[in-house]
This record gives structure tokens, sequence and C-alpha cells, in this order.
């Protein structure tokens, strides 16, 4: 008995002491969102923390059905997302394991609802405590000090997210099904993209409807000595000049040309110029498209990389903080460095108190501005870590930065006036007196920082007139909108929020309501139907008015002033009724946007139809189902000779971006890169294509590179080719006996 008691007393203290053991080998779980930031933050945590990513939401709403309770208060029905069940049980099972759980999913709401779904899903399967934690900066000390404040996840801005999700599915899931039976199937609209097509159809009906009206200008070309300098026509006979035709500016000439030419009024003008903050998000994806040419989206993937973290020689660290932010806020320890990095390199250019800016009127100022991490990463070192566009984008952010502590730049404008006769003449020039934080700058430098050059002049001095150029202008409409100039927009007018810009305008080009040409966003034929349908039928919700509200009571609830489901109950019922009438008085256009054609299928025989789809126009066979064939629609012949082909659009298979080529290939191999249109060229017979450059806008030109025929914007020209183009289509229909 003695020996068994024994045996299992040592049996008790094996268990015991394998107990203690695996306690002790216990790790701190870290939840974070993407692999990569999992990697580098693991990198700087060491070996008792174990590093998980989710990769998103794991648990969310279905994308089948709208999956909202409607007579249950409205809470959603979420699930685990499809394909993520087994990293699910990875991370339970890590959990189980785990003496510590700290959700670090990215810190704004969706992140929030991510740490929250993580929560509901991990506190079933472990004892170990789970807390929340955030990293507004990934590098060793923005890792420490997040890892050292370990907190209760915010329920409020979990509501918040959630708020959003409802009524945007309700909008979306009610609209969408009233367009599939009403338009066409595949259609989509929603809360915030359906209001931001809206501003863009609008802005499209300006610029339709806008005329231009003929007006001119004059300069004047003076010498004094060897110094030759231009001059405009700044008033006649006391007043600004109203110059409307020829006429009025050849009169103007005639009464001056032989007038002395004097230097009646020299002014020197001081004008302070204040740095700008450090960016917020639609700052910085504006300057991005301003600057660099990029689009909201690839301004947010590039920024997202750097905020992840760059390998920089044997460390991988985050160079910029986090870049979803609405807060021009910055950090007391990034003053301090930035100030000693500005007094160490630029002494005469730092300030002698920090720089404090005010926190835009609703910002909900829950991060500060997207700044560099380390002001001594100066882009000239980052060189040789980063790509092209990715130190460009960085490059932007550490001068806006850097710049917005330093002191304040003056510049000095001259201007002298000439009069000849009745007629006053000006010029002038701007030059720095004080650069300012404009030593820092390059990527952001204003063009009207320095403007011209002034030769030497003296009131009462006579210089010569040596030649008049009149100029013939027409009066610019209103511009379309732009990546930048539509988040400018939306931000100015509260709708949308930071991590949504990008998403809206994506949304909108990726269901073909809209195109962009030249960087500029034009609403499609599908568009405008939409939006028109849109409009007339729910003039309440599809309105700038009601978005903004409904963001106004997001961030409500997010500060715990408004409850979530009140909010979604007191608009979805009026909402409903209205959606309900709708469908029951509005007749379908399905089939509407269908155009017959010439085309034959070569399959079957049948007519082909000019259909539209989600990617644009395209040929389909009218004998569909039996039928599947379809086709690109065809732009212009191919100018290849004895090749029959058609020009038809193409993407190449890496990034997508579309080319013209032939039919034909591989048997003809002929390609353009700008968009054929279908008229041809009366010299050699090859199409004409649409190019664009700032200067002359929109033109044609001959896709012959050994033809010189180009087309003017010029309405005469384009007119009086009109004619050569009709003749020349006319004839070749003949000859190919249509």
């Amino acid at each position: 008995m003695a020996e068994e008691a024994e045996k299992e007393t040592k049996k008790k203290a094996k268990k015991t002491t394998k107990k203690a053991s695996a306690k002790k080998d216990k790790k701190t779980l870290v939840i974070v969102e993407s692999p990569h930031k999992a990697q580098v933050i693991g990198g700087f945590l060491g070996t008792h923390y174990n590093v998980k990513a989710s990769i998103g939401h794991v648990i969310d709403l279905p994308k089948s059905r709208m999956a909202i309770q409607i007579e249950n208060n409205f809470e959603p029905e979420y699930i685990t997302v499809r394909g993520k069940a087994k990293l699910l049980k990875e991370l339970q099972k890590d959990a189980k394991n785990a003496d510590l759980v700290l959700l670090a999913s990215d810190p704004d709401r969706e992140g929030e609802a991510i740490a929250w779904h993580l929560n509901n899903a991990l506190k079933e399967k472990t004892e170990a405590p789970i807390k929340r934690v955030v990293f507004p900066e990934i590098t060793p000390k923005g890792i420490s000090e997040g890892v050292a404040d370990p907190h209760d996840i915010n329920e409020s801005m979990v509501n918040a997210q959630k708020g959003r999700r409802v009524i945007d599915r309700l909008v979306g899931y009610n609209l969408s099904p009233l367009l599939w039976k009403k338009v066409k199937n595949g259609l989509s609209a929603g809360r915030v993209q359906s209001v931001a097509l809206k501003m863009i159809c609008e802005r499209e009906d300006e610029v339709e409807s806008f005329i231009p009206e003929e007006y001119w200008s004059l300069d004047a070309d003076f010498q004094k000595g060897k110094s030759n300098f231009t001059c405009q026509l700044a008033k006649y006979q006391g007043k600004t000049p109203e110059l409307k035709n020829e006429a009025a500016v050849e009169k103007i000439i005639e009464e001056i040309k032989n007038s002395e030419c004097k230097v009646t009024d020299i002014k020197s003008t001081e004008k302070t110029v204040r740095p700008k903050p450090a960016f917020t998000t639609s700052k910085m994806q504006q300057a991005a498209a301003n600057r660099l040419g990029f689009n909201a989206r690839k301004t947010m993937q590039i920024a997202q990389q750097l905020y992840q973290g760059i390998q920089v020689g044997r460390t991988t660290v985050g160079l910029i903080t986090y870049m979803r932010t609405d807060s021009v806020r910055i950090a007391d320890s990034a003053l301090e460095e930035v100030r000693n990095w500005i007094g160490k390199n630029y002494p005469d250019q730092l300030p002698e108190e920090p720089i404090q800016y005010a926190v835009g009127k609703g910002a909900q100022d829950a991060h500060e501005a997207i700044r560099p991490t380390y002001v001594t990463y100066t882009p000239e070192e980052m060189k040789e870590y980063l790509s092209r566009d990715q130190l460009r984008l960085y490059q932007l952010i550490w001068e806006r930065f850097v710049s917005c502590q330093m002191t304040n730049a003056k510049t000095v404008t001259t201007t002298a006036e000439i009069t000849a006769g009745e007629a006053v003449f000006r010029i002038s020039s701007t030059k720095l007196s004080e650069k300012g934080f404009y030593s820092v700058i390059k990527l952001l430098s204003s063009k009207e920082e320095v403007t011209g050059s002034l030769p030497s002049l003296k009131i009462g001095e006579v210089v010569d007139a040596k030649d008049f150029h009149p100029e013939q202008h027409f009066t610019q409409g209103p511009a379309r909108y732009t990546d930048a100039s539509i988040i400018k927009l939306l931000e100015e007018t509260g709708i949308g929020r930071p991590s949504t810009y990008a998403t809206i305008v994506m949304v909108l080009l990726d269901r073909y309501y809209i195109t962009r040409s030249n960087k500029q966003l034009v609403p499609t034929q599908l568009g405008r139907m939409i939006n028109k349908i849109l409009v007339e039928a729910f003039p309440e919700v599809i309105n700038e008015k009601f978005t903004a509200e409904i963001e106004t009571k997001l961030d409500e609830v997010e500060q715990n002033n408004v409850v979530w489901n009140d909010m979604i109950r007191d608009f979805y019922s009026p909402f409903k009724t209205r959606v309900d009438e709708v469908e029951a008085t509005t007749e379908s256009i399905k089939g509407f946007l269908d155009e017959a054609t010439d085309k034959v299928c070569e399959k079957c025989g049948k007519p082909m139809v000019k259909k539209l789809g989600r990617f644009g126009y395209f040929l389909a066979c009218s004998g569909f189902p039996e039928c599947h064939n379809t086709k690109s629609v065809p732009l212009a012949k191919c100018p290849r000779e004895g090749c029959n082909g058609e020009i038809v659009a193409r993407k190449t298979k890496g990034r997508g971006k579309e080319f013209y080529g032939c039919t034909n290939y591989p048997e003809c191999d002929f390609i353009s890169h700008f968009k054929p249109i279908d008229v041809y060229c009366p010299k050699c017979g090859w199409f004409l294509v649409e190019k664009y450059d700032k200067k002359n806008g929109t033109y044609k030109s001959c896709i012959n590179p050994d033809c010189d025929y180009l087309h003017s914007a010029d309405e005469a020209v384009a007119a009086e080719a009109a004619g050569e183009f009709a003749a020349a289509n006319e004839a070749d229909k003949k000859n190919k006996g249509e």
C-alpha cells in the first residue's frame, strides 16, 4: 500500500510540475489585422509574445442577404466569414494557451468592431483576460506604449460602426433590388455612394449646359535698354477693359501704338505665408492627387505600406503614424523631436514656441495627424529603402510635418504700371524675402512662391513698345470633379469619414457609374440613369443633408449621446414605405439601353445586340440563353494593310491597364495606347484618336506616326474637319457595300 501511495504521490507531483511548466510557458497572444504587421510587431515584442493576424474581419455580416432582424430592434445577424473558420479555430486555440490576449486591430471604428467580434469568439475558449490595445505607430516606442496601456473595448465606438453597417444595409439592400427589377441586374445603390454619384452627375450637367463666351486679352512687349519684358493690359480709360471681340482689341492698339510709354507707378507689397498643418487623411489624398497624380485608392494603399512597416537596414519599422485621421493634433514627444531637428538643421527657421493648429469643427480627433514616426528619417536617407511611389508619398508627409513647425515665409510682390495713352499695362514679380518653412519644401512648393523677374524701373522712365499680342480666349466652365476635388467636397459637406473617402470613389468606378477621363470623374449613361431614378424617387435620402446628418448622428453614438437602434428606427419606417410605393408605381426600363447592330453572331447567325454591362458596353448574341457569344464593341477599323480586323479595347494581364488592339491578334499585332474614335484621317485613311495635354485639353490626332494630320480643339477647325470626316466615312461605307 505504501508503495502504491508513493507512486500516486509521484504521479500527482509530476502532473503538478507539468501544469506549472505549461503555465510558465504560456505567452501573451497579440492579434493584429495583417500578416505583415504581425511579423513586424512580433520582431519588436520578442519571444514571450505570440503575434497573429486576423486578416481583417473574421466575423461579419453575410454578403448574400440583408441579415438585419428588423423586428428584433434591428440587430444584425453575424456569421463567420466564408473561408475564415479554420483561422478562427487557430486563434481560439492560441487564446486557450495564452496567459493574456491583446486585440490590436486598427485604431478606428472598423478595428474596434473587429476586436469586439474576436473578443466574443475567444472568451468562450479561454480563461485568459482579453484586452484591447492600439498602436498609432509601428515603432518600438509605439508598440511598447500600446502594450503598456491595455483597456476594455469601446462599446460606443462599436455601436457607431454597427449603426453605420445596419443603415447602409437597409438602404443598399432595399434600393439595389429595386434597380434590378426596374433597370437591370447587378446594379447597386448605397446611402453614401449614391449621393456622391448625384454630385458628379450635377457637375456634369453644369459642364454640358455651360456656353463659353469669347473674350480677348492684350499683351505688350516693352524694352528698356537691353531688357525685354511683357506686360498685360490692366486698365483702359480708367476701367478694367471688357474685350469681347478682336475689333475691340485692334481699336485699342490703333489708339495707343504711337503713344509715349511711361512708367507711372511701382508698388511693392509684402505678404506673410503661413505653413499648413500636418496632413489629415483627406488633405493627404488631395495633395497626392494634385502633386503626384495618385488616385485615392493608390494613396491609401501606399500609406498603409508606410504605416505597417518598411525594411530599413536590418530592422522593419513603420515610417508614418496611422493614416486614417481627421485631426491635425501632434503628440508632444513628436513636437519635441521635430523642433530639435529644425534647431539643428535650420536654426533660423525655428519658432520660439511650438505651433499649435486648431482641430476642425466636427473632427473626431481620435488620432493625431499623419506624420513621420522618426523625423530623422529624411526622404533623402529613405531613398534606397523605398519604391519610387512610396518615396514620393513619404516625402509629401515628411515635408508637410516638418514645415508645419517652422517660421512663416515672406514674399515681396513688385508691380509696375506702364501708361500708353489711355491704356495701362501691368507686370508683377514675386520673390521670397524670407524663406521660412519653404526651406524644407520641394514636392509641396507652391507655383506662386516665385514668379517671373522684373527689370530695374523708375517712375517717370520712358520705355519702348516693341510689339502687341492680342489673344483670343473663351470663358472656362465648371471643371469636372477629380479625386482631389470630390474628396474635398465630401469632407466639406460632412459626407463620409477618413476611412471611407477612397472607397466611395472606387465603388462608383467599379460599378461603371463613373469613369476616369484625364483624371476627371465623368458619369456614364448608366450612372446618370440610375441617379435620375434614385433622386426623383428618394429625394429625402439621396441628398447631401441627410447623409451628413447620419454621419453626425453616428458620431453622437460614438460619444454615447445617441442610441443606435433608436436612430435606425426613426429612419426606417418612412423609408420602407417609400420603397414599396416606388416599386408599385415605377415602370420598368429593362432593355432600354440595348441597341441593335448590323453585326452577326459567327456562332449561330443571329444579330448581335449592343448591351451595357458592369464594365461598359459589349456585343452579345440576341439568341441568349441558347447562344452565349459575347464580343468587345469595335471602335475602329484596323489600319494595317491587308488586315480586315477591328480595333477593340483590351487590358494588360498584370495591372489591368487599358490599351487598344486588333481582333485578329496574334496574326496582327497592331496596338494603340490612345482611344480610337470611329473617324478616319482624310490624308492617310488611318483612324483618329483622342489625346489630351494640359495646354490644349482634349484634341484629335491621326494615329499614323508618318502622318502630320492633327486636329485642334478649336471649333472652327473641328467644324471644317467634320465635313471631311463625313465625306471620308461615307465613301468608306460605299466601298464596303453598306
